[in-house]
């Protein structure tokens, strides 16, 4: 008999197995389905950890989040200027300044002026404006809809205390709460989008430059369509609210409706929130001609932004924003409640741009892992 060979073996006896492991024992729980789906369920619950605090870590600090992205969305739309300017033979220095200067006397142009123009009008907009709500308070309440004033009163008691108390109501002026902070936010995002169109690509590889190499040719590509998008959105949605505020322009002109063009100044501000910015902001055009024209001239105004907005949603927006804008209505209208919840009128303003990124970054690297 060989030394090495056991007794038992030799006559044919099979040796005792060790018992199984606590792992091996416990490893059929997590292969079957429901092993399957809990695994990633808490992964989905951990990535959602981490996305949520960095949602709430960037509301903290507005100052700061505001800022940065408002100059990415203005910077990746005026990059295609740039860049021609700078094909064209002119230094790229001066193609930033001259880009900077233009965008920058634009936008205090166009903003000063809107801003000037309702501010004058503010007070003739709130009295008929308040009084508009009073005469659709009494069209209710005579109406065949059984409605009595204290249930009126009470609905529009909570109405003012959901404004006044709630998320929306207290970041609804403009994310930054006093005006030095608006003045310091403004200077801010004038610096931050001088450097994004002067030093954006060097910032662009610093930051792709911290992940693996063989995840880098994919950051680039995302960050490029990234870009694509946010300029073509900006692009798009100026141009889209305009159309919107000329259209409810010529509207109350041919229905005589005062103070006709503060109220389509108030449309085009409304049109920079897709879907129902344009529609929302043209209701006090509704009350003005309730009260000064009456009843049928404000269902006419009403019937104008109507058509207005399905023009926007069938017409406009797939032309201007077709390549650039592929996502739902449901989802923007969700985006849209989520922003204004978490930053109020800016976070509306800033939600649809960013899921559109966010979703052009997830096809992108999606799309590569599928094709490689």
């Amino acid at each position: 008999m060989d030394s090495n060979e056991s007794p038992s073996a030799s006559n044919g006896i099979p040796s005792p197995q060790p018992p199984p492991s606590f792992s091996s024992r416990m490893a059929p729980l997590w292969t079957d389905g429901l092993g399957k789906a809990a695994v990633r369920s808490v992964q989905v619950l951990a990535v959602g950890a981490v996305a949520w605090v960095a949602v709430v870590a960037a509301t903290r600090v507005p100052l700061v989040t505001t800022p940065v992205l408002i100059a990415l969305i203005l910077a990746s739309a005026m990059a295609p200027v740039v860049r021609w300017l700078a094909g064209h033979g002119w230094p790229r220095a001066l193609a930033v300044l001259s880009s900077f200067l233009v965008i920058l006397a634009a936008a205090a142009g166009v903003i000063g002026g809107i801003v000037t123009l309702v501010r004058q009008q503010s007070n003739a907009l709130a009295v008929r404006a308040e009084a508009g709500i009073a005469e659709l308070q009494k069209s209710i309440t005579t109406g065949p809809l059984p409605f009595s004033r204290e249930q009126i009163s009470a609905a529009q008691g909570e109405f003012q205390k959901f404004l006044s108390g709630g998320s929306l109501g207290a970041d609804a002026l403009t994310g930054l709460r006093t005006a030095g902070e608006i003045a310091a936010g403004t200077v801010l995002t004038a610096v931050i989008l001088f450097f994004f169109l002067k030093d954006g690509e060097r910032i662009r590889n610093f930051l792709i430059g911290f992940l693996p190499a063989r995840r880098r040719g994919n950051a680039h590509l995302a960050a490029e369509r990234s870009i694509l998008v946010l300029g073509g959105y900006v692009r798009g949605t100026l141009i889209i609210a305009a159309i919107d505020a000329l259209i409810v322009l010529a509207g109350l002109l041919i229905l005589r409706i005062p103070l006709a063009v503060p109220l389509a100044a108030v449309v085009f501000l409304g049109g920079f929130v897709p879907i129902i910015g344009a529609t929302a902001a043209g209701s006090l055009a509704v009350l003005v001609a309730l009260v000064e024209n009456g009843p049928v001239p404000a269902l006419l105004v009403l019937i104008i932004l109507v058509v207005a907005n399905q023009f926007e949603h069938h017409i406009l927006q797939p032309f201007f924003m077709g390549r650039v804008l592929r996502i739902h209505g449901l989802v923007i209208i969700l985006a849209l409640a989520a922003g204004a919840t978490l930053a109020g009128v800016i976070g509306a303003l800033l939600a649809v741009p960013l899921t559109a990124v966010g979703w052009t970054i997830y096809r992108t690297l999606a799309g590569n892992r599928t094709t490689s």
